[in-house]
């Protein structure tokens, strides 16, 4: 930051230490403020709607400036993350009573999008990644993707595409690179993500795998398949070095790091999962995929679920095992009640584990994850034949440990409120005592002293001058103890002090402090004994994630009749009465979904090619096919009467309209890209899907296009395909190919009515019916009559015959040029007499001229 103001001591401490976070808003502590200054405050004024005002410096200089009370911190601050902003908190470090001078401060956390544990700023159904990309040479990068909340981590590299392929899957919410790297991440990822580009020494292979063995705590990584990925290596020590830079360093929980292999999972690209709708709807008020399949109990289960249809196996085997208890669960609803009514006392483990690694973890949520802990152990015995209950970790010490030193409800931090249990620190109960029963405990030694010296009138009292203190009456003034100190005389009365009361004055003043520092203390201990069984509370955590996605797939299966898919590893999918598992929960009550048999291979019946009229439900088809197989492979059961799906390792679809105007690219351009991609990736075990390609171009060259994808498609491995259009002339490829059959979605005319069956069937058909549905969208009933009369005169024009009653009305212009102009004629004269192989350029220039004399 620019330093254009005058310096009090204050802000020279602030500006040094906004110097080491130049690129973050300093959120800088000062008392029960948390205050930002310069830029920094005319930012936050604005996104977070205070006041911005002006502070003065000791001269006549100001300096803008912008605060809001630290108790609102998990209010304000998430707002800005989600703005974009990296957020540096900077704290007070020690207690400003007991400090010389101006009170030291320093940053305690650095807030990005992509690294942070606030509840605020986590989506508690979304995992929250980091990811870090190491460009190699040949076209090849690494990545690395961790969520520091959770301390999943995953690593992989491979060709750049496939890299593309894995960060969209994932969508971080943050990634780093290096500076030097810049040119190929925008050409890769454009400006899709937040990013931080971090200095090229940052992603050092040898300090990287120093890093990852060292976190890990291993001698090597080989027992994690990453030894020789240099490029993966290198992507995870930069993450590791960035949660250091961001002043997270309590990392217990990162005790793993997960190879991925691009032969283990389905490759979903960005485009099919936009297409599909796999998280998010593509119009506003819709469902995506997800919002369908998600019935769990508890976040850890919905996130799993998210990096389930991310990631769809390609094992038959694994994929029949998640089917497996999908089955057992389906077939024991008492099972399945009762676990989902402990699912749901769970909470979300994995991040309060991710807090007690991290030494963040408050007293409610160490409760809570007692109580995880005892419904992870009731699942446990629950599910005694399921193989993943048995990953479930006994951590019944853990949870006696925390009964006996939290209170059931305790407060939320020390200090405001009581944390610790009775009988856990014997100076605690007393201070307690002496806090809460002050009153009483004066009396006890009031009646004591009266029975002892029989001063029948003595009493205890207190002022700020003396403190607590026994007051005599001068009668009985004989009767005072030697031992009594006298502190004050009265006309009436002496007013004595004794060790007891001195000490209990101590007591009962330091008591709330004290009670604090040793609630603290014991609380901090607690946490350090808890960080000892993070491995295995995380493995139980990813258990029961397991257990809740597979539970939730039961009760989908259940509400919606679904089947169990067939697996195998042929290349046939043969799906009978198959279902859109969102269109079909989307439907009016009482109306039924129509259902459609799918049939594909590679042997017979390679490429479906269907026609039909607009809104006959080609697109639903197309899409409701891809949803299926990818249900099936992440182990859900499918919308259908019967499934038998040959694992796919790919699954592209393109279907629907979208541009992308910010790039300079056009609907069309759009739909080319995402073509090529689909082209220039497929396999043979691949599924395809795509809807009218070529549209967003003439006629002829979408006819063109469409077919010579098709052609391609068909002579490549045989990827499975389904290419729905309204080119009517691709009809015609049945007859030359050996694998492309016909179908149509079929519809049915009644008094100039269509009435659309949905029903897919064998054949091919001319009618697309659009005029019916402009008709059925509230056209002007002018416009859809004119439209009738001018389809009907093209048609016959193609057909050489003219419609009479149509000849009679003005002339359609086909074009912007009237091909009868005598200008055009004769100019069209003059192209077909150039012989163009004998012209030369002088010619040809000349000509031109004399062309663009005739047009004026």
């Amino acid at each position: 930051m620019e330093k254009k103001y005058a310096e009090t001591p204050l802000m020279k401490q602030y500006y040094s230490i906004k110097a080491q976070y130049p690129d973050a808003l300093l959120l800088f502590r000062a008392g029960d403020f948390y205050e930002t200054f310069g830029d920094d405050a005319e930012i936050a004024s604005r996104v977070l709607g205070i006041t911005l005002t002006k502070r003065a410096n000791g001269s006549a200089a100001t300096v803008p400036l912008a605060g809001f009370p630290h108790h609102a911190v998990d209010n304000y601050m998430p707002k800005l993350v989600t703005a974009g902003y990296r957020v540096a908190i900077c704290e007070q470090l020690e207690d400003p009573k007991k400090a010389k001078g101006i009170v030291k401060r320093g940053v305690v956390e650095l807030v990005t999008p992509g690294v942070s544990y606030h509840d605020n700023v986590l989506q508690y159904k979304e995992n929250s990644y980091l990811a870090a990309i190491s460009f190699g040479k040949g076209g090849r990068a690494g990545v690395a993707i961790l969520d520091v909340s959770t301390g999943e981590f995953y690593a992989s590299e491979g060709k750049l595409d496939y890299i593309e392929k894995l960060i969209s899957n994932f969508s971080p919410k943050e990634i780093v690179y290096k500076r030097s790297d810049n040119e190929q991440y925008k050409e890769l990822f454009g400006d899709r993500y937040f990013t931080y580009r971090l200095d090229d020494w940052a992603f050092n292979e040898t300090s990287a795998r120093e890093k990852l063995v060292k976190q890990l705590d291993v001698q090597s990584l080989k027992g994690f398949g990453v030894e020789s990925m240099v490029l993966a290596v290198t992507a995870a020590g930069a993450v590791l070095y960035y949660l250091e830079y961001t002043v997270h360093t309590e990392l217990g929980h990162i005790n793993s790091i997960s190879r991925l292999d691009s032969d283990k999972y389905v490759w979903v690209d960005r485009y099919s999962i936009r297409n599909l709708e796999l998280f998010y709807p593509l119009s506003e008020g819709g469902v995506s995929l997800t919002d369908v399949l998600d019935r769990t109990a508890c976040p850890m289960g919905a996130r799993m679920l998210r990096r389930w249809i991310s990631l769809p196996l390609r094992d038959a085997q694994k994929i029949g095992e998640r089917h497996d208890v999908v089955s057992k669960l389906l077939n024991n609803i008492e099972l399945q009640n009762a676990l989902i009514d402990n699912l749901t006392e769970v909470g979300d483990l994995e991040r309060i584990i991710g807090k007690v690694a991290a030494g963040r973890v408050n007293p409610r949520e160490v409760v809570q994850l007692a109580k995880s802990l005892t419904n992870s152990a009731n699942i446990k015995s629950l599910c005694s034949e399921i193989e993943t209950a048995k990953r479930i970790a006994d951590l019944g010490e853990v949870v006696e440990r925390i009964g006996k030193v939290v209170l059931p409800e305790p407060a939320l931090q020390p200090g405001k409120g009581s944390i610790i249990a009775y009988e856990v620190d014997k100076e605690l109960d007393e201070l307690r005592r002496i806090s809460s029963h002050g009153k009483d405990f004066l009396l006890e030694i009031q009646q004591r002293e009266i029975e002892r010296t029989g001063i029948t009138s003595l009493k205890i009292s207190y002022n700020s001058v003396f403190g607590y203190y026994i007051e005599v009456r001068n009668a009985h003034k004989d009767k005072v103890p030697t031992e009594w100190i006298r502190k004050q005389t009265l006309v009436n009365a002496e007013r004595y002090i004794t060790q007891e009361l001195k000490d209990y004055e101590e007591k009962i003043l330091g008591a709330e402090g004290r009670i604090t520092e040793i609630e603290a203390r014991i609380f901090a201990e607690l946490v350090v004994w808890l960080q000892g069984s993070v491995a295995q509370a995380k493995q139980t955590a990813n258990a029961i994630a397991e257990i809740d996605t597979l539970c939730s797939f039961a009760r989908v299966a259940k509400e919606n009749r679904y089947c169990r898919p067939v697996m195998s590893d042929t290349d046939v999918i043969d799906i009978k009465d198959g279902r859109h598992p969102v269109i079909e929960t989307r439907l009016p009550i009482g109306e039924p979904y129509i259902p459609n048999d799918v049939y594909l291979d590679s042997q017979n019946q390679q490429i479906i090619i269907i026609t039909g009229p607009n809104m006959a439900g080609k697109s639903a088809l197309l899409r409701q096919t891809a949803l299926i197989v990818l249900m099936a492979q992440i182990g859900c059961y499918v919308p259908a009467r019967e499934a038998n799906i040959g694992v796919v390792d790919r699954i592209f679809t393109r279907v629907g309209a979208s541009d992308n105007i910010s790039q300079g690219e056009s609907t069309f351009m759009v739909e080319m890209l995402e073509s090529a991609n689909i082209l220039n990736n497929i396999s043979g075990s691949s599924l395809v899907l795509l809807d009218e390609i070529g549209r967003g171009t003439s006629t002829y060259d979408g006819i063109s296009i469409a077919w010579a994808m098709v052609e391609y498609l068909h002579s490549k491995p045989a990827a499975r395909t389904m290419f729905a259009t309204h080119y009517h002339e691709l009809n015609e490829m049945e007859n030359q190919f050996e694998r492309i059959r016909n179908y149509n979605v079929s519809v049915r005319e009644v008094e100039k009515r269509v009435i659309f069956l949905r029903k897919l069937v064998r054949g091919g058909t001319e009618h697309s019916f659009g005029i019916h549905v402009a008709k059925m969208a509230g056209m002007p009933n002018s416009v859809v009559d004119r439209a009738k009369r001018v389809l009907a005169e093209l048609e016959k024009q193609r057909t050489g015959k003219v419609d009479v009653a149509i000849a009679t009305e003005k002339p359609i212009q086909l074009s912007f040029i009237q091909l009868e102009d005598p200008t055009i004629m004769s100019i069209k004269k003059q192209i077909k007499g150039l012989d163009v192989n004998n012209l030369t350029p002088i010619e040809a220039l000349n000509k031109l001229d004399e062309i663009k004399k005739i047009l004026g």
